[in-house]
């Protein structure tokens, strides 16, 4: 009921928005809670990274031309993971959350992956 359809259809809202959705939702009390000189910084570099990811792919789920655009969520993801890696080093994520998000973030990453490997056989 949630997924939004096109005319031939393809699913404009795969599953991979949702994951996304969902780990903006958990990182947002964590990024909260960084340092006040860190919340300006690396806080909402994490947060506009996660931002730029999920606007990415709601565009991708409604152009015909996903290729360029699943590339660029990919890139940004990449991006993601090394923002939240060094939150991590500098102790402003615990290594639960960490662990947490890494996995969300590969389960991210080879969604992204099987969207592109579908888009390529097309």
């Amino acid at each position: 009921m949630n997924e939004l359809r096109t005319t031939r259809n393809e699913p404009r809202n795969p599953a991979v928005i949702t994951k996304v959705y969902d780990l903006f939702l958990w990182m947002l009390p964590k990024l909260a809670k960084f340092p006040k000189d860190q919340r300006y910084l690396l806080a909402e570099r994490i947060e506009n990274a996660l931002l730029d990811i999920l606007e990415i792919l709601i565009e991708a789920g409604f152009t015909k031309d996903k290729l360029d655009l699943l590339r660029k969520a990919n890139l940004k993801l990449e991006k993601f993971r090394f923002l939240v890696r060094i939150a991590k080093d500098m102790h402003y994520i615990n290594l639960n959350g960490y662990e947490y998000q890494a996995r969300a973030v590969n389960e991210i990453g080879k969604m992204i992956g099987g969207w592109i490997r579908q888009v390529n056989t097309k």
